[in-house]
């Protein structure tokens, strides 16, 4: 099994790791699927070795919000498996991959056991609400070419330069027009920093992505690299 394509899985003890992988199978995450559904009870813990989960808040007028995502480097359902196992927003496979899956109550009597496992686990969610926050702050303030750029750089950080994705897609999960992320888009394009094609971006130049992008990327990576020095 590919488990420990995942960061959370691979950090965790040898031994604890041997005995909680066999309760585990890899499953496809398919571009759409909906995994979880607000106040809905989850069944599945996800451990993602590629691809990426979009935490999305559904509005009123039918449009939703993402508020982060979930790779490699995550998991998605394992806090809420300890407690109520029931999902507070939606989650959406934004970009297909595979993941290592869990019955929510195998895994929450196998966290309850290991405590280690377990502070591993609330660690990572303190990392993931310290994006949500960020997230929140970069929609309130930021422009749309400066969040576009931090959305390139996030998505390169879990999938690479290769990303299956629509500007339609994009800017529903920014909460803003088409036409604004296509005006983004336009503006990537023409300094050379990505190249586009139908549900498809290429990131060629990252540095320029970096340099129109705003602090958010950068402060979301900080976590994420004490994260990775705190559970070494």
């Amino acid at each position: 099994m590919r488990a420990h394509e995942n960061f959370l899985l691979g950090q965790m003890d040898a031994v604890v790791f041997d005995e909680l992988l066999p309760h585990g199978s890899v499953v496809k995450l398919t571009s759409g699927e909906v995994i979880a559904e607000t106040r809905v009870e989850i069944d599945r813990v996800y451990f993602p070795h590629s691809g990426i989960i979009s935490c999305v808040v559904a509005l009123t007028g039918g449009g939703v919000i993402e508020t982060a995502m979930i790779g490699r480097d995550g998991a998605f359902g394992a806090a809420l498996s300890l407690d109520g196992r029931r999902a507070f927003n939606d989650a959406v496979v934004q970009v297909g991959g595979e993941a290592t899956v869990f019955d929510t109550r195998i895994f929450s009597d196998f966290a309850e056991r290991h405590v280690g496992f377990r502070r591993q686990l609330m660690t990572y969610e303190q990392f993931h609400l310290a994006e949500v926050q960020q997230t929140a702050a970069c929609n309130a303030v930021h422009t749309v070419l400066a969040r576009t750029c931090r959305w390139l750089l996030r998505m390169y950080d879990l999938v690479g330069d290769e990303i299956a994705i629509t500007q339609e897609s994009l800017s529903q999960m920014m909460g803003i027009r088409r036409t604004s992320v296509t005006d983004a888009a336009r503006v990537l394009q023409n300094s050379g920093a990505i190249t586009l094609s139908r549900g498809h971006v290429r990131i060629i130049d990252l540095s320029k992505i970096s340099a129109l992008a705003c602090e958010c990327h950068a402060n979301v990576a900080r976590n994420y690299r004490w994260l990775r020095h705190r559970e070494r």
